[in-house]
């Protein structure tokens, strides 16, 4: 996960001179809203086309690629592949990465929102979130716009062995209520932010030659 390393790789493959993408703060701080910790949900019409899960430890947005998306499912086990730390002003990034950037292609907001860390331990005693991550397993229930309900992450494959690459399951709990949404055709779902589709997105800045966070376009509703 690149636990420690804060934004450093977040930063070193990109150059903010071009991309509309937010460097970050020098110095640790709250989230957009503070109070709760925070997630979003992005997507990514980069080299593939995929979701990025963000959840906010400590001063920086834990992610993971997941290629089909988040799901209100139980019976759904998601891969999540771990990426590097984001800075917690990406909640609110949408736009297009230019092209020949790390990452390049259109990413709207497609659902953002709180979070209740859940994890405890064996005796039923909270445990710190950012530990628990460590170890491979968290819990959590998410207030989201399109996701509510219990989650997990849980680490299947790496984590102690730096030749082999991380990879994580991401599942809808069969625990505590959920009034989420299934997932998405990527292509046709709407921003939680502006209600604008990846394609709108594109079009727009292609129009403006911008490549920063999201226009005033009004909310409309979709998935």
């Amino acid at each position: 996960m690149g636990e420690g390393n804060g934004l450093r790789e977040y930063r070193g493959r990109r150059d903010f001179g071009r991309t509309g993408e937010p460097a970050g703060r020098g110095e640790p701080g709250e989230g957009p809203a503070g109070g709760r910790p925070r997630f979003v949900v992005q997507i990514h019409d980069a080299r593939t086309l995929h979701f990025d899960f963000r959840l906010q430890v400590a001063d920086v947005l834990k992610s993971w690629s997941v290629p089909k998306g988040p799901s209100a499912d139980p019976g759904d086990k998601r891969l999540a592949m771990p990426t590097e730390d984001h800075p917690l002003e990406y909640e609110e990034f949408e736009g297009v990465v230019p092209a020949g950037e790390y990452g390049g292609g259109t990413v709207i907001v497609w659902d953002h929102g709180t979070y209740d860390p859940l994890s405890h331990d064996r005796e039923g005693r909270p445990v710190d979130f950012a530990r628990a991550l460590g170890r491979g397993h968290v819990r959590f229930r998410l207030h989201g716009a399109k996701l509510r309900g219990e989650y997990a992450l849980t680490r299947f494959r790496g984590g102690r062995d730096r030749d082999e690459r991380e990879a994580w399951l991401l599942v809808k709990t069969a625990g505590g209520a959920s009034r989420g949404r299934g997932t998405p055709d990527p292509r046709r779902a709407r921003s939680a932010l502006t209600g604008r589709t990846l394609a709108r997105v594109a079009e727009e800045e292609r129009g403006t030659g911008s490549g920063v966070t999201a226009g005033p376009s009004r909310p409309r509703r979709g998935g």
